[in-house]
């Protein structure tokens, strides 16, 4: 009797089975028995945190993103144009560490009829109700914020392809901002390990075809070991082997050298993964890495508490926007804490800002160096100007976050899928070297340190006058 009993228990729940499978298919079909396009479901906030994982064809997918993208990047343009003096203008005598020019002059347009000193002298309530906070210091979207993902500037695809035969070129978007407002490339490579051997990269990228001849007998066997793992492709969002990719043969992936290069930065851009929904979702800048360890804050707005959490997080969340449904279908790299983050992190804090020789040991500008121009600026940066309340010597960090509330002077509105919300707190990133890592601000929205200065004297509300705007990024770039 209990065997019959559990005979047609089985009955039963096969056929409950069947039936249930029989109502999902036919709710996963239209009337016409077509297959039904999922909708993401909606919150207070906004669309489904998740992403869909259905797609088209690749071909498809392919020949309509290749067709859409001239009128992606010619509308990013415009954009761009309309902001900014995009001008090649370089200063004169002014150079990143290499010997790259660097760009001067404030580049962001001011609205008709009104000058900076005028709007410097106008509260937050009147810039807002007058509509004449410039458009340049508005977030500043990805150049395709509906998709978002890495893109790389074209400098580093040529060489990457050169070096490694990989190919980082997206075909549905392109990078958006002009060469000259980059850091130079191959940036150079500073050890605190070695501050005798000055640039060790010998003008080179670093990539996993040329790491060990460049650094053995430099590093030790762990660091060795760390820098292979940075230079080494795992797949992300955009560039994998799925069908759901963005670069047109299947890929290896890419490096966390590949937007830090050489330990620095390309400016290359992303879009943070923490944030949803996607119009609120930041264009993040890459920071450069030198100097990691002396800082204790990783990720603009994250505040990660280590070098090694931040290299963690980068590969299991940031590679695939967060979404651990996306990552599980590429392919993500689940790092081991204990060996390879931590040769990973070992490796990034051996990078060291580059040499500013007019600052002495307290990162103060030596009189018998500095040009009155640097010597001025410096007392602005640390009275009038209220830069060191944030920027302390002798990295120019205090390690905490701020909110500079910068949504007190516009309305919020929707720029090319981008909504220019309140941003929140932002980590205080370190000025030394600051001349090497254009453009500026986490989403790279200032494009010279002249802008920069703008921006603060607005927000900070210091109505700083030409003379000590001028010899305030003066000293920036001796720093």
């Amino acid at each position: 009797m209990i065997k019959e009993r559990y005979r047609r228990m089985w009955r039963v729940g096969v056929g409950a089975a069947v039936t249930l499978a029989g109502v999902l298919a036919w709710l996963a079909h239209d009337s016409e028995g077509q297959p039904r396009t999922p909708s993401p479901a909606k919150s207070a906030a906004g669309a489904s945190s998740y992403m869909p994982v259905v797609t088209a064809p690749f071909d498809d997918i392919y020949r309509r993103l290749s067709a859409e993208k001239p009128d992606v990047m010619r509308r990013q343009r415009e954009l761009l144009q309309a902001r900014y003096d995009l001008g090649d203008r370089a200063v004169p005598g002014a150079t990143m560490s290499r010997g790259k020019p660097v760009q001067g002059g404030v580049r962001v347009r001011l609205p008709d009829g009104v000058t900076w000193q005028q709007l410097a002298h106008m509260t937050p309530a009147e810039v807002k109700r007058r509509g004449l906070w410039p458009q340049g210091f508005l977030p500043l979207p990805h150049p395709k914020q509906a998709e978002g993902g890495m893109v790389f500037p074209e400098f580093q695809i040529r060489e990457i392809k050169r070096q490694e035969a990989r190919d980082l070129t997206r075909f549905d978007v392109d990078f958006d901002l002009p060469d000259h407002f980059l850091p130079e490339f191959p940036p150079p490579i500073f050890l605190t390990t070695r501050p005798d051997l000055g640039d060790v990269s010998r003008g080179k990228l670093v990539t996993v075809e040329n790491y060990y001849d460049l650094f053995d007998g430099i590093l030790n066997p762990k660091q060795l070991e760390g820098l292979r793992l940075l230079v080494t492709q795992f797949p992300q969002q955009q560039f994998n082997l799925t069908d759901d990719r963005r670069s047109a043969a299947p890929s290896k992936g890419v490096a966390c050298l590949d937007c830090h290069a050489n330990g620095h930065t390309n400016g290359a851009t992303h879009l943070v993964g923490d944030i949803r929904p996607q119009e609120l979702r930041r264009r993040i800048d890459t920071p450069t890495l030198r100097g990691v360890n002396q800082q204790r804050l990783f990720g603009s707005q994250r505040a990660l508490r280590s070098v090694e959490d931040f290299t963690e997080f980068e590969q299991r969340g940031a590679y695939f926007d967060g979404d651990i449904v996306i990552a599980t279908k590429k392919g993500v790299n689940i790092l081991e804490r204990g060996s390879q983050v931590q040769a990973m992190a070992e490796f990034q804090e051996l990078l060291d800002f580059p040499p500013a020789e007019k600052l002495d040991v307290f990162g103060r500008l030596d009189k018998t160096k500095a040009t009155p121009a640097e010597l001025h600026g410096e007392q602005v940066f640390f009275a009038k100007g209220r830069c060191a309340e944030c920027h302390p010597p002798p990295i120019f960090s205090d390690n905490f976050m701020h909110d500079l509330h910068a949504e007190r002077f516009y309305t919020p509105e929707v720029i090319h899928g981008r909504a220019t919300n309140a941003g929140g707190p932002v980590k205080t990133f370190p000025l030394r070297g600051i001349k090497d890592s254009p453009p500026y601000l986490h989403d790279e929205r200032l494009l010279t340190l002249d802008d920069t200065v703008e921006y603060f004297n607005l927000v900070l509300g210091t109505e700083l006058t030409d003379e000590e705007k001028r010899d305030l990024v003066a000293y920036l770039r001796a720093l």
